[in-house]
């Protein structure tokens, strides 16, 4: 029988999940949940595409990410639940987007959970030759499916000292970053605007720079979903999600748009090589010895801190669909400690699945299914958005005491971000090298709603 998902005055059935998970926890995940290998690494395609212009592309994906955030936080805060958006999306929709939504999600987290444990396993390799990258991939994949098997605690202990490092290592770089640009470290000289003004300007590619720029690290902003998913889990959800939520969005735009203008203040966008990280790059030029090797530390722990994040996630979000008839009910089984083990279980088989993939066929198979959830963030922003507007009158008339996150500016700023979303996807359609991550996304969103659609037709002939 599935649960009843109206917005009344009644609350959600209690989630049969552990409850253990800390506000430390939660608000270090939301801290760190987005700081990873597409920051430290990827972000030196976006400054090579828009120069120091990449400030106002972080800005706008930033602000873009943080309304969402803020839509989210809304609806968890007064209804806690273990599939958090997926709920939320058939609350306000019907089956077919929670369903949708739920897969999606799954779909996406799994397929880069591979990413991030090859990234990983990359890194170890080059520092142990010896022990062959399969190996290493196997190692990791094994540590963590057991570690999530054991208590969601581990996962919480594991995450908060994953995203501390991360969060220190940002914090040292823009501390000394910010003494090397006033040339107040040992061999250094103002740097003044030089950079900023210099090599075509600040808008080296004028406003089409910041645009593409944008395409290039929106999607940098994903995984604070995570938090809203997790905060179910905790021994006080909807003050945990509130709390987590506040810290988590200001912070990260800091963080973000803080390490670019560092960068780009430091050295000559023009300077730096694709594929080289820009923060090993200021590191060298202000003297830091072996910034090579620290760099690659924190980008190996913050690939292990995704892989671990994303895995807790899908199994979260594939238990919730299953509680709702959404997935099959065998999924449905809880350890004595609150873990639900098959949803682990089943969400690690398609994770090494994906991996192998990866192994035998990088630029065939996985670069299709690496398409193929390219655009599914947006699709499920979109569904948060969207749910969040036909969710809040409800709210407002049967639980207004429990609008203790309300979303800004309601419903203008809601329409904003949608009216972003869409701008984004009509850019990526435009875009030579986005464009297939569009197309191939919106072929496994479709394949997915058609499933979608084919039960609900089937549910009302039965």
């Amino acid at each position: 029988m599935r649960e009843d998902l109206s917005v009344t005055g009644s609350e959600l059935p209690p989630e049969p999940l552990s409850h253990s998970l800390k506000q430390r926890h939660l608000t270090m995940l939301g801290l760190g949940g987005v700081i990873g290998a597409g920051l430290f690494v990827g972000s030196g395609a976006g400054i090579g595409i828009a120069g120091p212009a990449i400030i106002c592309s972080y800005l706008l994906a930033g602000v873009l990410a943080m309304l969402v955030m803020r839509m989210l936080g809304e609806m968890s805060a007064a209804m806690p639940a273990s599939g958090s958006f997926s709920v939320y999306a058939e609350k306000a929709l019907g089956r077919w987007a929670g369903f949708s939504a739920g897969w999606l999600y799954w779909f996406l987290l799994v397929v880069v959970l591979a990413v991030e444990a090859t990234g990983a396993a990359n890194i170890a390799h080059g520092w142990l030759p010896a022990v062959d990258q399969w190996l290493w991939v196997l190692i990791f994949m094994v540590v963590f499916t057991l570690s999530n098997l054991a208590a969601v605690r581990n996962f919480g202990e594991f995450e908060f000292w994953f995203a501390a490092l991360k969060v220190g290592a940002i914090v040292l770089f823009l501390i000394l970053g910010t003494l090397a640009i006033f040339g107040l470290l040992p061999d250094t000289e103002p740097v003044g605007m030089a950079n900023l003004t210099g090599q075509g300007g600040f808008f080296p590619a004028g406003i089409g720079g910041v645009i593409a720029g944008m395409l290039a690290v929106v999607f940098a902003f994903g995984g604070l979903e995570v938090v809203t998913i997790a905060a179910a889990e905790s021994d006080d959800p909807a003050k945990s999600v509130s709390r987590a939520v506040r810290s988590a969005v200001w912070r990260i735009l800091f963080f973000y748009v803080g390490s670019m203008l560092v960068i780009v203040s430091l050295l000559p966008w023009d300077s730096l090589k694709p594929g080289e990280s820009p923060y090993v790059a200021v590191l060298d030029s202000i003297g830091i010895p072996a910034a090579g090797q620290i760099m690659n530390i924190v980008v190996f722990v913050a690939l292990l801190s995704a892989l671990n994040a994303n895995l807790y996630g899908s199994s979260r979000m594939v238990f919730s669909l299953a509680e709702r008839g959404e997935a099959p009910k065998s999924l449905l089984k809880v350890s004595g400690s609150g873990v639900p083990t098959r949803a682990v279980l089943a969400s690690v088989a398609f994770g090494f699945v994906s991996v192998v993939l990866n192994l035998l066929w990088p630029d065939t198979v996985f670069l299709y299914m690496l398409n193929a959830v390219g655009a599914v963030l947006l699709f499920v922003w979109a569904l948060i958005a969207v749910s969040q507007l036909r969710l809040r009158p409800r709210l407002e008339r049967d639980m207004p005491e429990r609008l203790t996150l309300p979303m800004w500016a309601f419903p203008y700023l809601t329409w904003a971000a949608l009216a972003g979303m869409a701008a984004v996807l009509v850019l990526m359609l435009f875009d030579d090298s986005a464009r297939p991550q569009l197309l191939w996304s919106s072929g496994a969103a479709a394949a997915v709603l058609l499933v979608a659609w084919y039960r609900e037709v089937r549910d009302r002939r039965s």
